[in-house]
């Protein structure tokens, strides 16, 4: 699906929720926000977080025409990254309110999950301090992210998620400066496994740890 009818899709989910919890502060109603978990692969396209800068798009209009690819300034947290075709783009319109208050503990958690999801693979990721997101070769001297992070929140209702690398086409990483991060590289199963992943299976794997780790019984529709 399109980027842009997605990101309307999250701001209808998002908002219904906000709405919800302001009516009931208000005594209005006893409805909590239901959760949302959204999985969609995007066609080619780069998306700016509100705290990133544009010169980590390394296109011009015309290239990036050439390239096939849509440009967002979009309202999440982070800098700069591509989604595209063989990429699990996650996320999650959760009210926090019915899980946890901590927005660095549902961060880590979506990481976590990601994280046992490759163990799975026989894939080692891990996490590397003061930066977001899962990366593969942590503490060597080819340190490489598999899969970015930016969020929204607001009310303690999120928004926007997680992007895993699964069959992505990596040369899309070479027109930007991912993350705004430009010492460190990036890698999909595919690279690590060494042979195309099927989708279906890596979505069920994350939903079983999602599940675990947010206590919570997830209906797939």
């Amino acid at each position: 699906m399109e980027f842009g009818a997605t990101w309307k899709i999250q701001e209808v989910l998002f908002n219904k929720a906000i709405d919800l919890k302001i009516a009931a502060r208000k005594g209005e109603t006893t409805e909590l926000p239901e959760n949302h978990f959204l999985y969609v692969e995007h066609p080619h396209v780069f998306t700016l977080g509100k705290s990133g800068d544009e010169e980590n798009l390394l296109l011009n209009e015309e290239e990036l025409s050439k390239a096939g690819a849509t440009y967002f300034k979009i309202n999440r947290g982070g800098d700069i990254t591509y989604h595209g075709p063989g990429q699990i783009v996650g996320y999650p319109i959760l009210d926090l309110d019915q899980f946890f208050t901590d927005i660095y503990k549902y961060l880590r958690f979506l990481e976590e999950a990601i994280i046992r999801m490759l163990s799975k693979w026989g894939i080692e990721a891990g996490r590397i301090d003061g930066l977001t997101g899962v990366w593969v070769g942590v503490g060597t001297s080819n340190p490489r992210k598999i899969a970015a992070m930016g969020v929204k929140c607001s009310r303690w209702v999120t928004m926007h998620g997680f992007a895993l690398n699964v069959n992505t086409d990596l040369r899309y990483f070479d027109m930007i400066v991912p993350c705004g991060i430009s010492d460190k590289g990036v890698t999909s199963m595919q690279m690590e496994i060494g042979k195309p992943v099927e989708l279906e299976i890596v979505k069920k794997q994350l939903n079983e740890e999602l599940s675990v780790l947010f206590d919570a019984q997830m209906i797939t529709h």
